[in-house]
């Protein structure tokens, strides 16, 4: 299972929400491609950016800081937050990005998950935010009736073959993920699931990697020290 180190970016700076509230952020570093380099020297496989503003705003606002990000590393980078029509996807690909993560648009607008898979294939990752099992949308901000496995099949049946899931409870709070949901999610569909929210141990990453997650995406406790990058790359190679 690949580990997979969070760069959350708010006015270009590296940050961590609480829960994803915008109003619970704590700033990590005014430099997120001195973290990018970091996080490749120690071993990282692939970077997890997020444009926290354009999650919020409904158009990517750190794309500058993407572009210097992509290319200061040699690892794969994929991207998220307010890309929603076909011009943005495009424009993160062009800006070197690997892949590049829908999340509104996928509950907003299906016709567009569907063109672009055909378009761009597996570079396209539907990113699912759930709390309590339903997703929120819009930077977190709005919470719909939909269900997060329901809308995990829905996409999958548009072509998507992979899906970033994070339980938005979990996120930033250095507990656990939620295991029962991600484990519901993977024994419901047939999909690549990345897993997001909570993860601060080796044990969790044990745990997602035995449930069948193809990564984990960690971010708050790489920050903080209460998870070592190199000893979880080691944890998983070994458990490989």
């Amino acid at each position: 299972m690949i580990v997979i180190p969070a760069i959350d970016l708010r006015d270009g700076r590296c940050v961590r929400l609480f829960q994803g509230d915008y109003s619970q952020t704590t700033v990590f570093s005014d430099k997120p491609v001195k973290v990018a380099r970091r996080w490749q020297a120690e071993g990282a496989r692939w970077l997890h950016v997020v444009d926290l503003d354009g999650a919020a705003s409904g158009q990517p606002a750190n794309l500058q800081v993407v572009r210097e990000i992509v290319r200061a590393v040699d690892i794969p980078v994929q991207l998220g937050g307010g890309v929603r029509n076909l011009d943005a996807i495009e424009t993160a690909l062009d800006a070197g990005v690997r892949r590049v993560m829908l999340g509104t648009a996928a509950v907003e607008d299906e016709s567009l998950i569907a063109t672009a898979c055909r378009r761009f294939g597996d570079a396209i990752v539907v990113a699912v935010d759930a709390k309590e099992g339903l997703v929120a949308t819009r930077g977190w901000k709005e919470k719909t009736a939909v269900s997060a496995i329901d809308l995990v099949r829905r996409v999958r049946e548009l072509g998507v073959e992979r899906v970033l899931y994070t339980d938005i409870s979990r996120d930033g709070t250095l507990t656990e993920p939620n295991f029962e949901a991600i484990g519901e999610l993977l024994s419901s569909v047939d999909i690549a699931v990345i897993a997001a929210g909570g993860v601060s141990s080796v044990a969790h990453l044990r745990r997602l990697k035995a449930l069948g997650a193809e990564a984990a995406v960690a971010g708050k406790a790489l920050y903080t020290g209460d998870l070592s990058l190199p000893e979880a790359l080691e944890a998983m190679k070994v458990a490989d």
